[in-house]
């Protein structure tokens, strides 16, 4: 992983306006030499611009990448088993993350082969590297985009006739991306719930003809439940489908 170090900030470079990328020539620091012998050091506004802005790297990456998919499934996931903090949200956040990781390596390898290695090489300018980084990225989130929401955000953004998913720019890619993605993870957390819902509800039904109506059915019903989803694999086949679902394996 040390090599695809660079990688994430060639992929926050992908929001940065190009009045902000680097010219060719003009210096990081630059070093003032004073009359009484003492020096002077000045950040050029890019570099200062550039680092501000890491801090919203995190919430960038999220959004461009599978996580928001997998975070939402596992929430609901568990919550349709009935577990409050079992798995604790630091579990499922990292699972979260190393499974995006594996969804994410393709991409992840095709931009360090075709724009960060170069870069480091001194083969490509940043603006270049910008751009090379950002195809990949691009077929990915257009991979998963639903043609209907790049249509919404196209025409609120004031773009008319598209020539086609190349021309998106990524000020609406973007958010369609992030749309796309929350139907997707509810979709897929919907289908997850259903069987659950049926188990609650046999349960229920058996403890009312019983007249135990004072027995709460979720407290009846939880190790049935976890019984059910250990005897059908159900981790398995929940991250198998997560993975499935963006054509990893396919």
């Amino acid at each position: 992983m040390r090599k695809l170090n660079p990688v994430w900030i060639l992929i926050f470079g992908l929001l940065l306006s190009p009045s902000l990328m680097a010219e060719p020539g003009i210096p990081a620091i630059t070093v003032t030499d004073n009359a009484d012998g003492g020096q002077d050091y000045l950040i050029s506004l890019q570099v200062l611009a550039l680092m501000t802005m890491l801090s919203f790297l995190p919430a960038i990456v999220i959004m461009m990448t599978s996580f928001t998919r997998i975070i939402i499934v596992l929430g609901i996931l568990r919550q349709a088993i009935g577990l409050q903090s079992s798995p604790p949200n630091q579990v499922l956040v990292g699972i979260a993350l190393f499974l995006t990781f594996f969804i994410m390596s393709p991409v992840l390898e095709q931009v360090n082969d075709e724009a960060v290695q170069p870069y480091i090489a001194e083969d490509l300018t940043a603006k270049e590297a910008f751009a090379k980084a950002q195809e990949p990225m691009k077929a990915f989130m257009l991979q998963q985009t639903r043609v209907k929401d790049i249509a919404t955000f196209a025409e609120i953004a004031g773009y008319q006739g598209l020539d086609g998913p190349e021309d998106v720019p990524m000020r609406v890619l973007i958010p369609a991306f992030v749309t796309s993605e929350l139907k997707t993870a509810f979709q897929i957390g919907f289908m997850l719930f259903i069987p659950f819902l049926i188990l609650d509800l046999v349960v229920a039904s058996v403890l009312m003809a019983m007249g135990m109506m004072m027995l709460s059915p979720m407290m009846v019903s939880l190790p049935f439940k976890l019984m059910l989803f250990v005897l059908v694999d159900g981790w398995n086949l929940t991250m198998g489908t997560l993975a499935t679902s963006f054509g990893v394996g396919t």
